[in-house]
């Protein structure tokens, strides 16, 4: 019964990819009986209720493999993955998407495909369960995180980065089935691999066993002692990659429909006499059965802990709400001269105060960014409770693991390192954005006013990069009163947050606004009224602004007519209506003022000027960088006339 259950899943997953005449097999039909001895035996779930928060999580790291995912979920009972949606694998309107995407209501806990991502987020998730099992207890939350990882997710950076984080923090209920079968796209794993992975995975601190991943019995008795063992596990399972068709063993069963004589050689040898699409009765009926086994355990779960669980979650409530507003009286009042990383920190540290749902973190860079609040208390492996994560430098793991916590939308999380640093971690972000999940990241030291340290450490063009990121709300503060904000906008998101921070302290520049005004992503800071022929519209994010503003200065007085825009987020910018960005922007002279390259700025100044940094910065002060890139008020005011 067993083998014709695992077949069931091969050669659903075969038909899937002969009817969209494209995706990979070599997983499905070679990591079908591990799959299979996991979702009939050990994984806790109900289909009918796919959100059910103390459900184990199942995640498909090689994402390549979601003819396999998208099998079982429908075999087992998961209403919003039909068969109508195999039949259109990869088409347009198909759950069956190429890799899977996050949808917890069909059962894809979170988007994979770019190898490492979904192990990383699998660590996250592990994490969450500690983090809810620690405010929560034992009877509430208490699942477990399974993974299936190929080669290519252990040999991406990120994978070593995690691994390390869940054996530091010994995450015990987090269980990796590795897909060991020796080959690679370009040919047996020799060729560009000579890792002992259980040995590397024993440094980290794992418990680690080797099976035969084609047995029922070997499987399960791995699976029983992970779950058993304290430390995360690493079951490295031996397969055969493409199993029972004639390209087993085979580089080039990775990917690729089979063709119509490779199907009929594949169902002879595993002896499958159904039609496309066509599982047998019998067989339909098991898999119905083994995705009800858990169904009264989720019934009573919802019985005797929703109500506790409900109770404990990141709101933006009216209390938050009475925080941020005391601070913005406060900083109407004291004006402060500081770098917004330390603006961000005072804030992060009241709002942390009042919450045990939001959850801080850093790459080894707390105190430079601002993280490490004065009310951080870490995180470790014999306790949970605390509300830091030292993530070490690990920045690509930091923003997975983000993702992995904010999947949940449970908890609020954070993570922080240098914006110069966010390259390290770019997959990680798009991630986010993909799956519009509210993950927040914060970037400090924002520009060449980084000074001393050097180009190295100079973001130039890494500001436009991520405004170039769909669906990311990418805020760039000017002052304390904008840093707190974009704060308020970011924590109410439900997409994915950047926070872009001065290490250099920064003017006040706002005197007005009991609103928020950077919700609408670019606001009039200072509108002219003033009847003057000649008329000029700034438009400056961060720090700029104050530059800006010393610019206005200057106009004034030679009497042109200078509204003064701030623009801390053109995201949210973008998305108003034609009206109001018109009167915003107006219909002068524009002038994009940003140490940044410019990219993305024709669409504000059209034949406008913009002052920008077109090249690496220097090792010399932030001040004189602005120098050195005329990015002074006196030069941009000299720029400006000679275009009036």
């Amino acid at each position: 019964m067993f083998r014709s259950l695992a077949d069931a899943v091969r050669f659903l997953s075969i038909a899937e990819v002969e009817s969209a005449n494209s995706g990979h097999l070599g997983m499905p039909l070679g990591m079908s009986d591990c799959l299979t001895a996991l979702f009939k035996n050990f994984l806790i779930f109900d289909p009918a209720f796919p959100q059910w928060p103390n459900r184990d999580r199942f995640i498909l790291s090689g994402g390549h493999g979601s003819a396999a995912l998208y099998a079982i979920l429908y075999l087992s009972g998961y209403e919003k993955m039909t068969l109508d949606d195999l039949k259109k694998f990869r088409k347009l309107g198909s759950r069956a998407n190429g890799h899977p995407e996050f949808n917890i209501s069909c059962g894809i806990e979170t988007t994979t495909g770019l190898l490492g991502q979904g192990i990383a987020n699998a660590v996250g998730m592990s994490i969450e369960e500690r983090l809810l099992n620690a405010r929560l207890g034992n009877e509430c939350i208490n699942h477990y995180t399974y993974v299936c990882v190929g080669d290519g997710d252990l040999m991406e950076g990120i994978s070593h980065e995690v691994s390390s984080i869940a054996g530091h923090l010994s995450l015990g209920r987090l269980i990796v089935l590795f897909d060991n079968n020796n080959i690679t796209i370009d040919g047996k794993i020799d060729v560009s691999s000579g890792d002992n992975v259980l040995k590397r995975y024993e440094s980290y601190g794992w418990h680690t066993e080797s099976v035969d991943g084609h047995c029922e019995k070997a499987i399960s008795s791995a699976l029983e002692a992970a779950q058993k063992d304290p430390r995360p596990s690493m079951i490295a399972c031996s397969t055969k990659i493409g199993y029972g068709s004639p390209r087993e063993g085979m580089p080039r069963a990775h990917g690729g429909a089979f063709s119509r004589e490779e199907i009929e050689e594949t169902k002879k040898k595993l002896h499958w006499q159904n039609n496309q699409f066509e599982i047998p009765e019998y067989l339909m009926k098991t898999w119905r059965v083994i995705g009800k086994r858990h169904q009264k355990d989720c019934e009573k779960w919802y019985r005797e802990q929703s109500k506790k669980y409900d109770s404990q979650k990141f709101d933006f409530t009216s209390e938050i709400k009475r925080i941020l507003r005391t601070i913005k009286k406060n900083y109407f009042v004291s004006r402060p001269f500081e770098a917004t990383r330390n603006s961000s920190k005072y804030i992060i540290s009241q709002i942390m105060k009042n919450s045990s749902m939001i959850i801080s973190g850093s790459a080894d860079l707390g105190e430079s960014t601002g993280c490490l609040s004065s009310v951080a208390i870490p995180i470790v492996k014999e306790d949970f409770s605390g509300n830091y994560i030292h993530y070490g430098i690990r920045e690509h793991a930091m923003g997975a693991i983000i993702n992995g916590i904010a999947a949940g939308r449970k908890i609020k999380c954070f993570g922080g390192t240098f914006l110069a640093f966010s390259d390290y971690m770019r997959p990680a972000i798009r991630m986010s954005a993909l799956m519009n999940i509210p993950s927040i990241f914060v970037f400090s030291h924002d520009s060449i006013g980084v000074g001393e340290d050097g180009p190295t450490h100079q973001p130039v063009e890494h500001l436009v990069a991520l405004r170039a990121i769909p669906n990311l709300n990418v805020f760039r503060p000017a002052d304390a009163l904008e840093t707190l904000e974009c704060w308020e906008c970011a924590l109410k998101s439900e997409r994915p947050s950047v926070l872009v921070l001065t290490r250099q302290d920064v003017l006040s520049v706002r005197f007005c606004g009991k609103s928020n005004l950077c919700e609408t992503g670019a606001y009039l800071l200072y509108e002219d009224t003033s009847a003057n022929e000649k008329r000029v519209t700034l438009i400056a994010s961060g720090s700029e602004v104050a530059i800006a503003l010393d610019v206005k200065k200057k106009l004034n007085d030679m009497n042109v007519s200078t509204n003064l825009v701030s623009a801390p987020c053109w995201k949210l910018f973008d998305e108003q209506p034609k009206e109001f960005k018109d009167k915003i922007l107006g219909k002068s002279l524009m002038v994009g003022i940003e140490a940044s390259n410019g990219f993305g700025w024709e669409k504000y100044i059209e034949q406008g000027l913009f002052f920008g940094v077109n090249n690496f910065g220097k090792s010399c002060s932030g001040s004189e960088n602005y120098k050195l890139f005329g990015l002074t008020s006196q030069n941009i005011c000299n720029e400006i006339l000679k275009k009036l």
